[in-house]
């Protein structure tokens, strides 16, 4: 008799969970620098405010994922303030008004420990929660986040933040490369440009998956929720 397992529904098909808890929420870069005016977001000529509006459902799922006690992974980009670990060709391209390391309304932007840099208040971390700063757009690149995921036992990765077709879309491209089932959360992430966060879920979930499965907050849940892990691992 074939055993079914949990699962999510999503698209291109359900998303199935493991039998072990091996899950983790990744919040990727739900910083003031990218969603409040003054930032390097706001430099760049973009409409911050498009941003702002999936915070209140990142919330939702956020308080879902510490109800469960499942691991939840922030990040933030960010630089030394000595700018030793940004290459000089990303401080110079876009041409903003403020660039990387630039003195802003909230700080140098981009820096770490600046209050730019920060998390945004409604989704900051709580004690226990992983925070990663990191030089690049994907999490991986020179961070302790592949590190942290095999030290928990992680396989399955929920991704969210900010932007979706940039650091969110490079990370899940990263993860996926090494092995991890990894789902979008539609309608907690978001971009700039309407358009590229469409094009983005449509390449994550084309070919049969071929990057990873996106799903609704509520989907994603309402899932967890009946989700009965047999071990949980630590």
């Amino acid at each position: 008799m074939e055993v079914r397992l949990a699962s999510i529904s999503a698209q291109p098909y359900d998303y199935e969970l493991p039998e072990v808890s091996q899950v983790a929420l990744v919040v990727i870069d739900m910083q003031r620098d990218f969603l409040e005016p003054g930032g390097f977001g706001d430099a760049l000529g973009n409409d911050v405010t498009r941003l702002q509006a999936i915070v209140p459902t990142l919330k939702r799922l956020l308080d879902g994922f510490r109800t469960l006690q499942l691991p939840i992974i922030h990040t933030l980009e960010c630089h030394q303030p000595d700018l030793s670990d940004c290459p000089p060709s990303k401080i110079k391209r876009g041409r903003s008004r403020l660039t990387i390391g630039a003195e802003g309304p909230m700080g140098r932007i981009l820096v770490k420990g600046e209050p730019g840099n920060g998390i945004i208040a409604e989704l900051a971390p709580l004690p226990g929660e992983f925070v990663i700063h990191k030089p690049g757009k994907g999490a991986f690149y020179n961070t302790e986040l592949a590190t942290i995921l095999q030290q928990h036992s992680i396989t399955h990765l929920f991704i969210t933040g900010v932007t979706t077709e940039v650091c969110v879309q490079t990370t899940m491209r990263e993860a996926n490369d090494r092995g991890y089932e990894c789902l979008m959360v539609e309608d907690c992430t978001e971009s700039y440009f309407p358009e590229f966060k469409q094009a983005t879920l449509a390449m994550v979930r084309a070919q049969g998956g071929i990057v990873g499965w996106t799903a609704t907050a509520d989907q994603v849940l309402k899932g967890l929720e009946q989700w009965k892990p047999s071990t949980v691992l630590v």
